[in-house]
């Protein structure tokens, strides 16, 4: 059954799928195969899993109730999906049931670009960054309320951010912060001139943990390796891209750790220049695929 969401504008919400050609070479897509997009986002990776055979099936999940609603609108000509709102590390998986799954992991384009969702500094909007919004940690309330050895540790952890400690020295004199341009601004003054204009923003780790904590993303990744390769039938594959170190570290120790699955990248796929130069997103992505092992 589908699940209906109200008042969204499905189709403002655009993605483009990373490293398609890859992901779908290495789920083996078979006919009347099950598969699982744990992150649907706008459907990219769905649609080419469901015409890449004929009667394949599809359950898709999402955290974020815009992704969602965008999905449902734009795999709507196929009656074989199941869409379902829910965080991946909470979804209740079944043994054997899934021929493939696919996680393409980190925030997407929709979600920088949309100002009003407080992921990027390169516009004024609160500081927000829930991929959920039914949850009540937003950014604001980190940055406003926690004390600065948290804050410090949050941006060198998740962040790897070496300038850390006087980045959050200068956030609790500065704060209380209501918007994503004057947390910008404090970081980018508190560092000196040198890495202050470097080749990027110096608030870009920052945002990155504080997303991550708000967000709970390696936590929920970590649940959701260990539930997932028990969901995969026999001689099933998942296929998960990653955009950070931290994520894909988690990934490949997780893949080669687990007693069900044998490892077939030995090392990551990445793009190739024709796809970084019309999808830049994609410069970043690192695609790891494990099979179950046979019973």
């Amino acid at each position: 059954m589908e699940l209906e969401i109200q008042g969204i504008e499905a189709q403002e919400f655009f993605h483009v799928p990373v490293l398609s050609r890859k992901v779908i070479e290495g789920l083996a897509v078979r006919p009347g195969g099950h598969y699982l997009d744990a992150t649907v986002g706008g459907g990219g990776h769905s649609r080419l899993i469901l015409e890449s055979a004929a009667d394949v099936r599809l359950t898709a999940i999402d955290r974020d109730e815009d992704a969602l609603a965008a999905a449902q609108k734009y795999l709507a000509e196929y009656g074989r999906v199941q869409f379902s709102l829910s965080n991946f590390a909470a979804y209740q998986f079944t043994s054997n049931t899934f021929d493939g799954i696919i996680a393409d992991l980190g925030v997407s384009s929709y979600h920088l670009d949309r100002p009003e969702r407080g992921f990027s500094f390169r516009h004024t909007a609160d500081l927000d960054m829930r991929m959920d919004k039914r949850q009540p940690l937003t950014a604001a309330t980190a940055i406003n309320e926690w004390d600065e050895g948290e804050l410090a540790e949050i941006f060198f952890k998740y962040g790897e951010e070496r300038l850390s400690r006087r980045i959050a020295r200068r956030i609790v004199e500065k704060r209380p912060f209501h918007t994503t341009t004057q947390l910008a601004e404090a970081i980018a003054t508190s560092v000196p001139p040198k890495y202050r204009y470097g080749r990027i923003h110096p608030a870009t780790r920052v945002f990155q943990a504080l997303r991550i904590v708000v967000n709970d993303e390696l936590n929920s990744l970590e649940t959701f390796l260990e539930k997932a390769p028990n969901a995969l039938v026999p001689g099933g594959r998942i296929a998960i891209i990653s955009f950070h170190s931290l994520e894909d570290r988690l990934v490949k120790h997780s893949f080669r750790n687990s007693p069900l699955l044998r490892v077939l990248t030995k090392k990551p796929i990445t793009a190739q220049e024709e796809e970084i130069a019309s999808n830049p997103r994609s410069r970043s992505a690192k695609l790891r695929i494990a099979e179950r092992k046979e019973e």
